[in-house]
């Protein structure tokens, strides 16, 4: 087995690997669409500090981290044989769902998508794990 962290990608918040292979296949951690620099696709902030979280920038920016991560083994997101979500309102599951159609269809991986409390910022609206299936 073994353990890979990108240095093109921001630094995981913890003690694990963006990415780890167990014979064919491969296992991403939970990603967001925080970037190298720790700023956050699809967040704006104003002077006053008012926020505009756009949920079909951070599902774009955290599938193509995906895909980003994915490639340092070789993979690419059609390898992806199941993909979980994690949603902080479920009332952004339209918006999320319209940009996952960009990238799969129906023949793509299986999916859960769940709601949860809260991520590790508070400008996070997503974050998703991925598992792929990639020969050596």
């Amino acid at each position: 087995m073994t353990a890979t962290t990108l240095d093109s990608k921001a630094t995981p918040r913890g003690k694990f690997p963006h990415i780890r292979r167990a014979g064919d296949f491969l296992f991403v951690s939970g990603t967001s669409s925080r970037r190298k620099d720790n700023s956050f696709a699809g967040v704006e902030v104003d002077a006053m500090g008012a926020t505009n979280l756009d949920i079909r920038q951070q599902t774009r920016a955290v599938i193509e981290n995906i895909r980003d991560i994915l490639a340092a083994e070789g993979a690419v997101l059609s390898d992806c044989v199941e993909i979980t979500s994690y949603l902080v309102d479920m009332n952004d599951f339209a918006g999320y769902n319209e940009v996952w159609a960009e990238y799969f269809d129906h023949t793509g991986p299986t999916r859960t998508t769940v709601a949860v409390h809260q991520l590790p910022h508070p400008h996070l609206r997503i974050e998703m794990k991925a598992v792929a299936h990639k020969p050596k």
